[in-house]
């Protein structure tokens, strides 16, 4: 049986989340004994030689650099991945990771958002309502003015900013680009950056339990970078998108079986009304695409 493009693209973005919310869990089990950016630099290169073994067998050229304009938009995709990974796993360290992936899935309003903003496209008053009773929803988790806010929860939201630009960078990229090429560079960097930090912070020895955590961390991130590069790029996104918050699943579960946190009732909450808007956000977009194609 062959799938459609929209069932291709929902199985790879829930494959991408489980993948994701896998790298996350061993990463936090890692940083409890080892310092976070050594834990960075060392899962950079397990993983960034595994994604050059992909892009040369995947790729229809042996040369992996981007051409023309693509160049620039690998760069900036590669910078917010920095961005992202150092300041999501700095509040990984400190925070619950269900808490954590709460934050996160806020992630499709502020693309909705960002995308009327940079990209000019239209957003009518029922998704702009649904996106500001969404950020709502985030402020229950972050708890600003109580004695459950810290500096931890502002770093997850500035991690949603990276991770918009990473996202919208994806889009914009021509499809001569290879998946795994996209991936490569954005490895490489988060490798250099987890690297020079290391240099300067100093170099510990790394245990047997470390390095299985590193190399688990390392396989699940390999395949959370192709497969979200790759759910990017095929299928109906206002369809797929909505499929991004089964993370919090996994990160509910994992966060209990693992390290026995389970989030509050106010994050709880917070997060049912962040999925619930963003869900109808994304299906309502999604609706107005329909009825644009129908009268074109």
């Amino acid at each position: 049986m062959t799938l459609s493009d929209n069932s291709r693209g929902i199985l790879l973005m829930c494959g991408s989340m489980l993948a994701f919310t896998v790298n996350d869990s061993f990463m936090k089990a890692a940083t409890q004994t080892m310092p976070l950016f050594q834990a960075i630099a060392l899962r950079g290169v397990v993983a960034t030689v595994a994604l050059l073994v992909i892009a040369r067998l995947t790729s229809g050229s042996p040369s992996i650099m981007p051409q023309g304009a693509d160049r620039w938009r690998v760069a900036l995709r590669s910078l917010a991945e920095i961005g992202a990974t150092a300041t999501f796993l700095t509040a990984l360290t400190h925070m619950p990771l269900a808490n954590l992936s709460a934050i996160m899935q806020a992630l499709p309003l502020a693309l909705t958002l960002a995308a009327a903003l940079w990209l000019k496209e239209p957003i009518g008053w029922r998704r702009l309502t649904a996106i500001l009773i969404g950020f709502l929803g985030v402020m229950l988790i972050v708890k600003p003015g109580t004695g459950g806010f810290t500096v931890w929860s502002v770093l997850g939201l500035i991690a949603v900013g990276c991770v918009v630009v990473r996202d919208l960078s994806t889009r914009t990229l021509s499809r001569q680009v290879p998946s795994a090429a996209v991936a490569v560079w954005a490895s490489v960097a988060v490798m250099v950056m987890g690297a020079i930090v290391t240099a300067i912070e100093g170099w510990r020895p790394v245990s047997g339990p470390e390095a299985g955590h590193l190399a688990a961390a390392s396989l699940a991130l390999v395949v959370g970078y192709m497969l979200s590069v790759m759910v990017m790029r095929v299928g109906d996104i206002g369809l797929i998108a909505p499929f991004r918050y089964t993370a919090l699943l996994w990160a509910i579960l994992f966060g209990w079986l693992l390290f026995g946190t389970l989030p509050d009732g106010w994050t709880v909450v917070g997060a049912a009304i962040v999925v619930a808007t963003g869900i109808y956000t994304l299906l309502r977009e999604r609706k107005l695409r329909r009825r644009a194609a129908m009268a074109g």
